[in-house]
């Protein structure tokens, strides 16, 4: 019996396979279809779900990039060196993949990112009073690792409707398995009758 929980678990594990979902991709966006594709496949043969696969590979964009930014936020020391940096590699991590990502992190590029992220989420703050400012450094970091494009709150509301949507289905399918199991018995003592 699969349950949301299995899947949920599921796509955290997949989502830090350092072979098939490399961190060293600037965005989900970047990291090529059969990258995706395989980490799909792969999630196709344990889960039979009712979900077209664009569902699922959001869900598992969300988790990638949940999992990119938790390692930022434990490895990625701002207060050592490049060097330090670069070989402060996480555990099961594959050295040239956090290589290229700390290298990214610590580019014009990426440090310009991490600016316009947190001067958004300041203004934000500054008008919301609802506003957690502790989380204001981790929303940027979220931010940054993930797609860089307009709407970003519209895609995570999104993600979320799906991954309801996922919830649902997967509530469904225990219920109608539940009540198929309790049909079974029933039936036997029918025929019995008979």
């Amino acid at each position: 019996m699969v349950s949301l929980l299995d899947l949920k678990l599921y796509l955290g594990v997949i989502s830090r396979n350092a072979d098939m979902l490399s961190i060293n991709y600037e965005s989900w966006h970047h990291m090529p279809d059969s990258n995706k594709n395989q980490a799909l496949d792969n999630i196709k043969e344990r889960f039979a779900l009712e979900v077209s696969d664009d569902y699922i590979k959001k869900a598992l964009g969300k988790k990638w990039r949940d999992h990119k930014s938790t390692l930022k936020k434990l490895y990625f020391k701002k207060d050592i060196s490049l060097k330090e940096k670069l070989g402060n590699v996480p555990p099961g991590m594959l050295r040239y993949q956090w290589e290229d990502a700390v290298r990214f992190w610590s580019s014009k590029k990426g440090e310009e990112k991490l600016k316009e992220k947190k001067a958004e989420y300041e203004a934000i703050a500054s008008t919301d009073s609802f506003a957690n400012l502790k989380n204001i450094d981790n929303r940027i970091i979220n931010e940054v690792l993930g797609p860089e494009r307009y709407g970003q709150g519209l895609r995570d509301q999104i993600a979320q409707m799906q991954a309801n949507t996922i919830e649902q289905i997967i509530e469904v399918q225990r219920k109608y398995e539940e009540l198929h199991q309790q049909l079974r018995p029933e039936a036997a003592i029918g025929r019995q009758r008979q």
